[in-house]
């Protein structure tokens, strides 16, 4: 008995260039994870300190809560799949990567401009630097889902 008797036929080339590459797996699922624990913390940090006091740093609050729709947005993409998908999420790391290269290095040379600190702030020094690293992270792994 062959291989090819005991899983069925096997599947053509057609057929496996429909399967698409799955985003959330493997790897991906750490990428998932930690995008979506962002986007819970980043909403839930954004949304108390607009409530309880908004006045004081009206631009590192409004920054947190976008930072918090980019991640959720990524996770959405990762958790979707598929080349759009996946050609969406590339473009929202890319747009997370500069504004935490942005913000960190804002936060770094003006540090008046900010009373109390964003999520991107210090390149994620709050966060243990996981800021500046996941959108890296999951740039890699977006361009290798492309190859697969």
């Amino acid at each position: 008995m062959s291989d090819t008797d005991r899983q069925g036929t096997p599947a053509s080339p057609a057929s496996r260039q429909k399967q698409q590459f799955e985003l959330g797996t493997g790897p991906g699922r750490v990428l998932v994870w930690f995008y979506g624990v962002f986007t819970v913390a980043a909403a839930s940090r954004s949304i108390v300190e607009m409530i309880l006091d908004f006045g004081k740093a009206p631009l590192a609050y409004t920054l947190s809560a976008v930072a918090a729709v980019v991640y959720g947005f990524i996770t959405y993409s990762l958790v979707r799949g598929g080349e759009k998908a996946r050609r969406a999420a590339l473009m929202c790391c890319a747009a997370e990567l500069a504004g935490v290269l942005i913000v960190g290095t804002w936060t770094q040379v003006e540090p008046s401009a900010f009373p109390d600190s964003t999520v991107w702030s210090g390149f994620g020094m709050g966060y243990l630097f996981i800021p500046v690293i996941l959108p890296v992270t999951g740039m890699l792994w977006l361009r290798r889902a492309r190859n697969a």
